[in-house]
């Protein structure tokens, strides 16, 4: 039996516009191998504007 949250690994999320470092999230390597791209609030910008995971 696999150990709890084995494929899981932390990422950052990066605001596009402002390049901010805003969230920070849990993916499963295995189910999800492209980057997460996900349309968050950015403090800093004052709005929703798209997060991509960072390197």
């Amino acid at each position: 039996m696999a150990k709890k949250n084995e494929n899981r690994e932390l990422v950052d999320l990066q605001c596009t516009v402002c390049k901010e470092l805003n969230y920070r999230t849990e993916k499963n390597k295995k189910n999800t191998t492209e980057r997460l791209e996900l349309n968050k609030f950015c403090n800093k910008c004052r709005k929703t504007t798209t997060h991509k995971e960072k390197k």
